[in-house]
């Protein structure tokens, strides 16, 4: 997301799914505001300064928000509960009041969203991978659905293809060139679990729980095939790709940022050991925002990235994932 803005939406993933985060990337972006969600909701900062985030509103959710995505001043946000889920559609057009204007109701525990152009694309984990029409979002319409072996944690859309995080059953390539009839593609099966996946160029780049970083390459996506892996200690639970570097929500072992400029060949140049376990991270500029639990938002100066330090904190709320408005 490459957005001019003041706020960050910062998202709130529940306990249950909390390893599920998703670093989405927006086709626009702020550069100031962060939307996030957890198990209270989602709430919003402003993060103009990074050495003094703001909290700026909170909008209690009937069940635990576990993603979020942001798109034309409206959040799409995906909940859960033991009985049900839903994506809602949030007006943040202004962050100090945020506003529900419709929902969509889920079969499964929907853990992870995506949109692109008029559509958002749900990871329904044991439903796999769900297809709303937003063209009105005041009405969504469920159109396409494709059944993943797994269960479907997360997902990210690059031109046709959906990539879904399908938990045992590793990453699930699938074609939605035409949203009403989505088909499978192509299957790599990753050793563990796969948590949270991000496409950058010719790679997918997986995070995959104890088993660390693993990355694919999807330049046949017909025929994707592991290149490199970065065995990290603790669980890979969010990841976020820019430039030369993958940025690790590494669990209880804080922020790892490994260079990728090699993708076969991967290795660690920085960490960050955060208070609490990181689930989740957004890179903007020179800074990493991190989700950290009931810790909540920490701020890190990523700009020598063999030395990142922490230059902004806020307690507020419990932070599991986030994402630029």
């Amino acid at each position: 997301m490459e957005k001019a803005g003041a706020f960050l939406l910062a998202i709130l993933i529940g306990m249950l799914l909390m390893l599920s985060t998703s670093p989405q990337v927006a086709e626009e972006e702020s550069e100031d505001i962060i939307v996030a969600t957890g198990v209270e909701g989602i709430d919003i900062f402003d993060v103009r300064d990074p050495t003094n985030p703001k909290h700026l509103s909170h909008l209690e959710t009937m069940w635990e928000a576990h993603d979020v995505f942001v798109k034309d001043n409206n959040a799409y946000v995906v909940t859960a509960g033991s009985l049900s889920a839903s994506l809602l559609i949030i007006d943040v057009s202004l962050p100090s009041s945020p506003q529900e204007v419709a929902h969509y109701d889920l079969p499964y525990a929907a853990s992870g969203v995506f949109v692109k152009d008029n559509y958002a694309y749900v990871a329904d984990y044991g439903n796999g991978l769900v297809i709303v029409d937003i063209s009105y979002p005041t009405n969504p319409k469920g159109v396409g659905h494709y059944d993943t072996a797994g269960l479907a944690g997360e997902v990210y859309v690059k031109d046709n293809y959906a990539y879904v995080a399908d938990g045992l059953k590793g990453l699930v390539i699938v074609d939605i060139s035409d949203p009403t009839n989505p088909k499978g593609e192509g299957h790599y099966d990753t050793p563990y679990w796969a948590y949270e996946v991000f496409v950058k160029g010719d790679y997918a780049y997986v995070a995959e729980g104890r088993n660390g970083l693993v990355i694919v390459d999807i330049s046949d996506p017909t025929n994707p095939k592991g290149v490199g892996h970065y065995n990290i200690l603790a669980d890979a639970c969010g990841i976020y790709v820019k430039g030369d570097y993958a940025y690790v929500a590494n669990g209880d072992n804080g922020l790892v940022i490994v260079d990728i400029s090699d993708p076969t060949n991967p290795r660690r140049v920085g960490h960050y050991g955060t208070p609490l376990a990181a689930y989740g991270v957004y890179v903007k500029g020179d800074y990493a925002y991190v989700a950290n639990g009931d810790n909540g938002l920490v701020i890190v100066d990523i700009s020598d990235p063999t030395n990142p330090r922490r230059v902004g904190h806020d307690a507020t709320y419990q932070l599991w994932n986030l994402v630029f408005m």
